[in-house]
């Protein structure tokens, strides 16, 4: 599944059960199939307009990367 990056942030203050993580990249994806969702990002930070791909999901969170 691939996409475009619509929106992104930094989360440095999240919630509790993702505190290990912190600081991590959110962002909202503009799926190929005109579909938008939030996900994750692995890897090298993203920017608007950057092209992405799924890299997996956990615990029905998707994470993408940076192509």
């Amino acid at each position: 599944m691939k996409g475009v990056i619509y929106t992104e942030t930094v989360v440095f203050a999240p919630p509790e059960q993702f505190a290990a993580d912190a600081p991590y990249q959110l962002a909202i994806v503009s799926l190929e199939n005109g579909k938008r969702l939030t996900a994750r990002i692995l890897g090298d930070r993203v920017a608007i307009g950057d092209a992405v791909e799924l890299a997996e999901t956990r615990n029905s969170i998707p994470f993408f990367h940076k192509l």
